[in-house]
């Protein structure tokens, strides 16, 4: 498939093409522009060319390659399913896409089995369409597309801010306010790669709000949405503020919380407008089994 793009505004290449077609990832479109596969006026570019104002950018899009992932029947909890869409209450535990140390056993090996054929293509593999993450360690509701349409209307609610995402958590110490908004550009940590931190260089915006739900002796239980959706987002801003999430030992304490195994994070309520309908709808799940018994615990404190 090719695409043209009209420049409308200055900024890099790879910047551009990524703004104006959010169905592609970031990093999809460096490898399209490695591949020499964006091109203006006839010549492939490279990732830091900055073209001029009215330019016409042409984007080659090879057909998705089929996946090297097997498909694995493995149970999943289905909180909503139609023809464009599914929606996952996902495990603390289970692994989104597979990686070096997680061939098997992720989401997308699940859906692969649970979906048959109706994968979409975005990104250029033949997968279902994956439009968001939440990490291994933090359970709860992440939404699949079912089909390339579905997957670039929900790519661009996310752009657009109109996919809401809220989130319970355990912060550890007491927040002064009820709720609140942190404002922070999040980029990647400049000594360790796997980290993210709160930085001026190379960071994009990053706005988390949040409010208390209940109140402990050195605890909160706090809900959060997102406005953007950033990796580690809440995990960063809370440890930002000083109040890093329950069991997180990336950004707070580095020993673990007996019996927690990783964050005590929860994406609890989905809303998105529905591809095909216009309509919207909104998923929820409750807390699960550990986050459940953390409350408890700290009602007894």
């Amino acid at each position: 498939m090719t695409a043209t793009l009209t420049v409308t505004e200055p900024g890099r290449v790879d910047a551009l093409v990524a703004g104006a077609m959010p169905e592609l990832s970031r990093a999809f479109v460096q490898k399209l522009l490695e591949e020499g596969r964006v091109s203006c006026g006839g010549r492939a570019v490279k990732k830091s060319f900055r073209p001029e104002i009215g330019d016409v950018l042409t984007v080659d899009i090879p057909e998705p390659e089929r996946p090297e992932v097997t498909a694995e029947d493995i149970p999943l909890d289905v909180v909503y399913e139609d023809r464009d869409v599914i929606v996952i209450n996902k495990p603390k535990g289970m692994v989104v896409h597979p990686a070096p140390g997680h061939a098997g056993g992720t989401l997308v090996n699940a859906l692969m089995a649970h979906c048959g054929s109706e994968l979409s293509g975005i990104n250029g593999v033949l997968r279902p369409g994956i439009v968001h993450r939440i990490d291994k360690d933090t359970s709860g509701l992440i939404i699949a597309a079912k089909n390339d349409a579905a997957h670039k209307c929900l790519a661009e609610q996310l752009k657009s801010h109109t996919l809401s995402r809220t989130y319970e958590c355990v912060v550890v110490g007491n927040m002064r306010e009820d709720a609140g908004t942190v404002d922070a550009p999040i980029g990647r940590h400049p000594t360790d790669r796997k980290r993210q931190c709160v930085t001026e260089k190379n960071s994009r915006p990053a706005v988390t709000h949040w409010r208390v739900l209940e109140r402990f002796p050195g605890y909160t239980h706090l809900e959060c949405r997102l406005e953007t959706g950033r990796t580690h987002q809440i995990r960063v801003h809370m440890a930002h503020i000083g109040h890093p999430i329950l069991g997180d030992t990336v950004y707070g304490a580095k020993k673990p919380v007996p019996g927690l195994q990783g964050q005590c994070l929860h994406a609890r309520r989905l809303r998105f407008v529905h591809p095909s309908t216009g309509e919207s709808v909104e998923v929820e799940c409750p807390l699960p089994e550990y986050f459940t018994g953390v409350l408890d615990k700290l009602r007894k404190m």
